[in-house]
């Protein structure tokens, strides 16, 4: 009587779901799967057959999307260099730059002789020597020396900051040529001040082309980065 029960039944799911296959509630449960296909879109449980939503497929199929790379913008990014040196020359320097922009160099130093002193980024921020160990200029296309409007210049060539009579020296300079991030970043590197002017690569001296005969090197400080 059961088993009659069980046909009936069975035969009246088929018959108003006729997409539905169930097997014999008698079966072995060792031969009961559960098995799932995307290429067929269908899956069976214990007998029990159905068509996956489209929408389940969409989400599989755009789960497996790699997702985009992060994109990094650059940010504002600023710089301080504190100049000291033997004399009483000493100084502060602060260097900013706005994403890719140029650097915008603020420089105030005082106990100079009234007039032009040659101002300039030497390659190293090497100070154990005092600033003799700093290096030449920072010249990382190996060029020779020059202006900062020159095509023709060192990175690290500033130009001239020029002192009153009180013996300071204030001025803006805005340059491409020193970044405070990337492979030519200047963070690290010193800035130095000279006793004498710089003749831009145009004096026809001997230093002219290499150091623009700006004389010795009165203070000097290390460019490091610190907090906007």
């Amino acid at each position: 009587m059961q088993a009659a029960l069980a046909a009936m039944t069975a035969h009246t799911i088929l018959a108003s779901h006729p997409t539905l296959s169930l097997v014999s509630p008698f079966s072995s449960p060792t031969t009961s799967t559960i098995s799932t296909s995307l290429n067929s879109s269908t899956s069976s449980f214990n007998g029990l057959s159905f068509k996956l939503s489209s929408q389940i497929q969409s989400l599989s199929v755009s789960s497996s999307v790699a997702p985009k790379p992060l994109t990094i913008v650059a940010a504002s990014k600023k710089a301080v260099a504190v100049l000291k040196g033997t004399s009483n020359v000493e100084g502060v320097v602060t260097l900013t730059q706005e994403d890719d922009g140029p650097t915008t160099v603020n420089v105030r130093i005082t106990g100079l002789t009234p007039g032009k002193h040659g101002f300039h980024l030497h390659e190293f921020g090497d100070t154990t020597n005092g600033c003799i160990s700093t290096g030449p200029h920072f010249n990382p296309s190996s060029m020779t020396h020059g202006a900062p409007e020159d095509e023709i210049r060192h990175a690290g060539d500033l130009g001239n900051i020029v002192a009153n009579t009180d013996g300071v020296a204030e001025a803006t300079i805005i340059d491409n040529q020193i970044p405070l991030s990337g492979a030519n970043s200047v963070v690290g590197r010193a800035l130095v001040v000279h006793e004498l002017e710089d003749d831009l690569g145009k004096g026809g001296h001997e230093l002219s082309l290499t150091t623009g005969n700006a004389g010795g090197r009165l203070a000097c400080g290390v460019v490091g980065l610190t907090p906007l």
